[in-house]
């Protein structure tokens, strides 16, 4: 605890006051003493502060379970010991039931109520921490964690607060760069299992021949290089949340067994021959439009169905682009506080530059072109001639407008898709790795992608190195 905790020590027998209040002060506490309960009660009325109480319970006037009962209808967080000088079962358990943290019986042995009160203190600093650490989560995950205003933003929000409370599984879709992952964090950390785990996999991160075992775990010997049993990340999220992201990367094989453990609520793992059951809530998460997918024949329909009980869709950046203040500022201060930085804004040049640009990968690219400008910038103010020569070059007239402004014939979302990839290629000199972190999808996707448009446009695709 950041203070000295503070005990009341309240007994009408002032050798048993004094002997407790001197065991005490050595343990480097502050005590007060009271020989009377009202007394003490006065004195919490007016300072509240105290961490743990030590009454006799047998006393004239207001006796020991007067005095908890007066502070718990006070809702005091205060722990509260009492004293009988019977050293009766009944006495102690007739303590507890109404409320008490612990007891003590006379004589009372000094060393004992040090312990005690050691314990009760330790404790209460630790439901402190906690309490500090989960709101610190809330901040960093809870809706606040989401920044926005515009009336997109508000329809999710208000679909959010619906759907956090409920076992419902979530299909949170969005381009690559909007936040997914912290939406899905965000419904865990306002749902029944917030006190549980969260677990996140990336089924595009993960090689297919070891994915299975990441999602089921698997049993000694199971395969080659099994050499111990591993739990799978189904078990480990038995009661939380499982977050499965870039859902549609999963192999066809993969999806089968996905659509069984749905289904039937229990996993086995790779080379087991017990099914175990699992509860968990799942969140699924993906960048393409899984319909077109199933059209495809790349995606299951039944497991299709089976994950979009609840569909979210976050905007894209460019259809809230009036939130872009708002998020810029939020950013710039997390930086300059993150990096010990000077407080840092953006000119109202820079700030309508900004909201010029494509924005191809969304939120997280705006987040990470703010914290290079916090980085290697100097001065208080951005201005537009120090935001990356792409953001200099943006205009309405872009990507962005082209999409929004509707002139020409409608296109299709892939051909959407396949202009920012290429356009952003070319953005990065070909270089596939800084395409693929600027995009926010993985390598492979990428590279799968680009297979994709060659095979679409052999004789027009330029060779890539």
């Amino acid at each position: 605890m950041s203070e000295t905790p503070t005990i009341l020590i309240v007994d009408d027998e002032t050798g048993s006051r004094e002997s407790m209040a001197l065991a005490l002060e050595k343990t480097g506490v502050g005590v007060k003493t009271f020989d009377d309960a009202r007394a003490a009660l006065e004195h919490l009325d007016r300072r509240p502060g105290a961490s743990l109480a030590i009454c006799d319970l047998r006393m004239p006037g207001m006796d020991g379970l007067g005095f908890l009962a007066a502070v718990r209808e006070r809702s005091l967080d205060l722990a509260v010991i009492l004293v009988t000088g019977y050293g009766t079962i009944e006495s102690a358990v007739q303590a507890m039931q109404v409320g008490a943290d612990d007891y003590l019986t006379k004589p009372i042995d000094l060393y004992e109520l040090r312990k005690r009160v050691m314990n009760l203190l330790e404790n209460r600093m630790l439901k402190e921490e906690v309490s500090s650490l989960r709101h610190m989560l809330d901040k960093r995950f809870g809706f606040e964690s989401i920044v926005g205003s515009s009336p997109p933003m508000e329809r999710l929000f208000d679909e959010m607060a619906l759907v956090a409370p409920t076992r419902s599984t979530v299909l949170v879709s969005g381009e690559s760069g909007t936040g997914k992952e912290l939406v899905a964090h965000a419904l865990h950390h306002a749902s029944p299992r917030r006190d549980e785990r969260f677990l996140a996999l990336n089924c595009g991160a993960i090689p297919s021949d070891i994915l299975e075992s990441e999602l089921f775990g698997h049993e000694r010997g199971s395969f080659t290089g099994a050499v111990a049993r591993k739990i799978g990340k189904f078990e480990l999220a038995h009661r939380g949340t499982l977050f499965l992201d870039e859902i549609s990367e999963l192999y066809p094989e993969l999806q089968v067994k996905l659509l069984r453990v749905l289904e039937e609520r229990s996993i086995m793992r790779v080379g087991g021959s017990e099914p175990i059951e699992v509860d968990y809530r799942l969140l699924a998460a993906t960048n393409r439009d899984l319909e077109a997918e199933v059209a495809r024949g790349r995606f299951r329909e039944d497991l299709f169905y089976r994950l979009k009980v609840v569909t979210l869709r976050i905007p894209p950046l460019r259809d809230r682009i009036e939130d872009l203040p708002l998020l810029a500022e939020h950013f710039l201060a997390r930086f300059c506080e993150e990096h010990g930085r000077e407080p840092k804004r953006l000119s109202p040049a820079a700030m309508e530059q900004l909201q010029k640009a494509a924005w191809p990968g969304n939120v997280r690219e705006l987040k990470n072109t703010l914290e290079s400008l916090v980085i290697f910038h100097q001065g208080e103010v951005i201005e537009r001639a120090d935001l990356p020569a792409d953001l200099r070059l943006a205009s309405v007239g872009g990507t962005a407008g082209r999409i929004q402004a509707g002139d020409g014939p409608v296109r299709t979302m892939a051909e959407i898709e396949r202009q920012t990839i290429l356009e952003t290629l070319d953005l990065f000199d070909g270089h596939r790795a800084k395409t693929a972190a600027a995009l926010g999808i993985g390598l492979r996707t990428l590279q799968r992608k680009l297979k994709e448009y060659r095979r679409e446009e052999p004789a027009a695709e330029p060779e890539i190195a």
